[in-house]
């Protein structure tokens, strides 16, 4: 059986399930490379610039701990997902870095995803990425329509029941043992992109710590996409990149449900993001002052300063909240 390598990394955490689905179909087996470690993270540093951002030099290295354990390494590249709105480049040449950076990866599977380009454009590269494993047109059809449909259950199990993507992707695969999340006293809408929030070794156990301080943590994965993509176009105005409402639209949603605090989290040196975060800090303070933590993270974080500042924002946070009682 063939074996296709999905590195847990960047847009893992978006699409997991819905590629899991799709190649499954086609009779390939999935392998998905281990939990980040510091070794992960040496191992892709060392292969990059050092002005490379860390998502990437995580990706790396989970590139690297899969070469030997697979067929195939699925690399998108995925440029744009709306018109007129474009991604970061370090997805738009993703496969190209990886291919120069780690010359032990096995062969890249890297389609081209330009959903403006029109329907006929993402059929033909799905039909392309699929002859890898069968050249019968309509069962790669087949296969796309089962992935499509595994998404949409991914995305509406997420905001019905108010779960992370971690613990999505354990209910479908049917590891989830059903054990509530902890219900804190202070609500905790947390902004940025999946491989940010959910990467417990690049952001310290962030969610596990502020739970274990009293909060009830939102992510944007709870929002339904069109309350995310309309609060993105009332904050912004229009869409200007890929991913934007993962930030500005969870932000205006929240803002509006009056959370107690909001926490940024995002990777040092991110263009994109940092103007994001800052127009969430502005309006959260045109909402009623509502208290605002940006998080900027890379692989010199430290565990005991980054503790600190969460510690101090919950305490002020509750604070606030019993003088306002």
């Amino acid at each position: 059986m063939v074996r296709v390598g999905i590195p847990r990394a960047l847009v893992y955490y978006e699409y997991y399930p819905m590629w899991k689905a799709f190649f499954e179909h086609l009779g390939a087996e999935v392998v998905v490379s281990g939990p980040t470690t510091r070794e992960v993270v040496t191992a892709g540093s060392a292969r990059v610039v050092a002005e490379t951002c860390l998502p990437a030099k995580v990706f790396c290295g989970h590139v690297i701990s899969l070469a030997e354990q697979c067929d195939y390494m699925f690399i998108p590249s995925i440029r744009s997902l709306q018109e007129d709105s474009y991604n970061c480049s370090k997805f738009l040449g993703l496969p190209d870095m990886v291919n120069a950076a780690v010359p032990e990866c096995p062969p890249i599977l890297d389609i081209n995803i330009e959903i403006p380009r029109g329907k006929r454009d993402l059929y033909l590269n799905i039909l392309s990425l699929g002859r890898h494993f069968s050249w019968n047109p309509l069962k790669v059809k087949r296969a796309a329509e089962v992935a499509l449909e595994a998404y949409r259950d991914y995305r509406r199990l997420m905001w019905e029941k108010k779960i992370m993507p971690p613990q999505a992707i354990e209910k479908l695969e049917g590891k989830l043992n059903g054990e509530p999340r902890a219900e804190g006293e202070v609500a905790i809408a947390l902004l940025g992109h999946p491989y940010s929030l959910y990467d417990e070794y690049v952001n310290h156990r962030l969610i596990h710590r502020l739970e274990r301080l009293g909060a009830r943590v939102f992510t944007p994965e709870m929002v339904p996409e069109e309350e995310l993509e309309r609060q993105a176009l009332r904050l912004t105005g229009r869409h200007y990149w890929t991913y934007e409402h993962e930030v500005s639209g969870a932000g205006g949603y929240y803002l509006e449900q009056g959370v107690d605090g909001i926490i940024g989290v995002m990777p040092f040196g991110c263009g994109p993001d940092s103007l994001m975060m800052d127009l969430i800090k502005h309006h959260a303070r045109r909402n009623g002052n509502i208290p605002f933590m940006l998080l900027s993270i890379d692989e010199h974080t430290a565990e005991a300063g980054l503790i600190t500042r969460l510690e101090a924002f919950m305490d002020m946070i509750q604070r606030r909240k019993r003088r306002r009682a």
